[in-house]
């Protein structure tokens, strides 16, 4: 467990989360998106940690990070993809979200070779601050059709990458390709 301001937080796997904590979540994220948080997002969201603020029993903070495999180029790599970030409304702006990020940041370069998430504009400058890096070279998605371009995810697909690992590929334009799921694919 980790202080902040006033809250705690604790990282633990989806399959340790307790049935109120799942609930705790789930009415977060709502809190948090509104309409724009799926049943496809949340089941996204889990199989990895969940990095969860609290404020005495309050949940106001929640990032859950899995593994994903995508290609760079085409040399496939084990990836901590950030799903599900969110601060609850009342606690945005106060460094609940630097906090998650930061945890996160330890456990992706603890554990893969590089993150990746795709963000909103909104959350842009949290996480560009945090060290994540805009993708620069084509963005696809593998499919049961075939390999397609996502150009629509443009901008929006972050890296981090904190040993370097990806500079030659980021120089280099080299293609990021995602697996195909139900929901956004990125």
């Amino acid at each position: 467990m980790n202080r902040g301001a006033g809250w705690v937080t604790e990282v633990r796997h989806t399959a340790d989360l307790s049935a109120p904590t799942r609930r705790a979540v789930r009415e977060l994220l709502a809190a948090a998106y509104g309409e724009d948080f799926s049943d496809d997002d949340w089941d996204h969201a889990l199989g990895g940690l969940h990095t969860l603020a609290w404020l005495g029993g309050r949940l106001i903070g929640h990032a859950a990070l899995v593994q994903r495999t995508l290609l760079v180029g085409d040399a496939p790599r084990r990836v901590g993809y950030l799903e599900a970030m969110a601060v609850h409304p009342a606690w945005q702006r106060r460094g609940v979200g630097r906090t998650l990020l930061r945890q996160v940041n330890a456990q992706v370069t603890r554990a893969y070779d590089f993150g990746a998430l795709s963000t909103s504009d909104e959350g842009l400058g949290l996480y560009q601050a945090g060290g994540w890096r805009v993708w620069r070279g084509p963005l696809r998605v593998m499919t049961p059709a075939g390999v397609r371009e996502t150009p629509e995810e443009g901008g929006g697909v972050l890296v981090y990458a904190p040993a370097g690992t990806l500079d030659a590929a980021q120089e280099e334009g080299a293609p990021l390709t995602c697996e195909f799921r139900r929901g956004d694919v990125w």
